[in-house]
């Protein structure tokens, strides 16, 4: 049964300065945003942290964001470059149309891009970990949970593994796993899930490079566009500056703890002109900080106040006769 709430203005202002949020630009074009810089160095794996200090005790649901400006996703060639029949698992007969779309990143050479196009191309890859150590208000380790964060239907019904796709479980996990099973893997995985070992095997292997290939760092083989990082990032945002959920802590942080981010840097935002922030949020009833929020209500009460007396007024003293037939016009009368 769903909850309705009915909240005023006023109250929507303290709810939104009531949120803590935490945010640090970590790389830039400008100087003082080189915390964390690899300039346009693409896929620099390198290494960088990041420390915070919670002002105040800090509530569950603690949501992590990154942040990117000046990247405009909401680009209609940007938008379009997809192939939502390969997304949902196709990986043959891909129509006239779909490959316009995913244009020059359809193909490398003789070898098909699954995902193609340039959403999936230009993923997000710097990769964000809670280092060990900070506690929460009962003196459990913090742990950032990563998985829930798109949304169901994009998982149930958008993204699936490839046709024709298979895993097994592993006795021995090694190479000769893949080889029993005949699988196109070179070695197992290691799923996320129940941590157990698994061969997989991906058609048309020879001719395709797929997600895990291209992001081996972040996606793996056994989830190819159902990782939930993949998923969120393909719902293009509509603005140019726009944060992305990359994870979230459901544990109370106390006031005064500090907490680390160990950050492995990979994605180039110089080449366009962006910053990267990391943001640490706490959450309300009706979301994240806001300070627009409150006044917009207020703003638009008050010029609906103004409009009710404007027309009260001049109904008051020109009123118009409910069914005057000299309003009422009919053919050439």
């Amino acid at each position: 049964m769903p909850i309705c709430y009915n909240i005023p203005g006023f109250r929507l202002g303290s709810l939104s300065d009531s949120v803590i949020e935490l945010r640090t630009v970590y790389d830039g074009g400008n100087s003082q945003d080189q915390l964390c810089g690899i300039g346009t160095r693409y896929n620099a794996n390198e290494n960088c942290t990041l420390e915070f200090e919670a002002p105040a005790d800090m509530h569950p649901p603690i949501l992590i964001h990154y942040e990117l400006t000046n990247f405009y996703q909401n680009h209609r060639t940007y938008a379009f470059s997809r192939d939502d029949f390969q997304l949902t698992g196709r990986t043959s007969g891909q129509d006239e149309i779909s490959a316009q779309d995913c244009g020059i990143l359809n193909k490398l050479g003789n070898i098909t891009l699954n995902p193609c196009g340039l959403i999936a191309n230009t993923f997000f890859n710097d990769i964000f970990v809670l280092r060990p150590g900070a506690r929460d208000i009962n003196g459990n380790e913090l742990v950032m949970v990563e998985e829930g964060i798109s949304w169901t239907t994009d998982l149930e019904y958008r993204f699936a593994m490839p046709d024709g796709y298979q895993q097994k479980e592993c006795e021995v996990c090694d190479a000769s796993c893949c080889q029993d099973y005949g699988f196109s893997c070179k070695t197992p995985a290691i799923s996320k899930q129940d941590k157990k070992c698994y061969a997989y095997d991906y058609p048309f292997d020879n001719t395709t490079q797929y997600l895990y290939e291209t992001y081996p760092k972040i996606i793996s083989p056994l989830e190819h566009v159902t990782n939930e990082h993949f998923v969120v990032w393909m719902r293009v945002a509509t603005r140019p500056q726009f944060r992305k959920l990359y994870g979230y802590i459901e544990q109370t942080i106390p006031k005064g703890t500090r907490f680390r981010f160990d950050i492995n840097l990979n994605y180039v935002v110089q080449s366009f002109g962006g910053t990267k922030a990391l943001i640490i949020s706490t959450n309300t009833i009706v979301g994240g900080k806001n300070p627009y929020i409150g006044p917009t209500f207020y703003y638009m009460g008050f010029f609906s106040l103004f409009c009710g007396v404007f027309f009260a007024t001049k109904h008051w003293f020109r009123p118009r006769k409910i069914a005057d037939r000299k309003y009422l016009h009919y053919k050439e009368e």
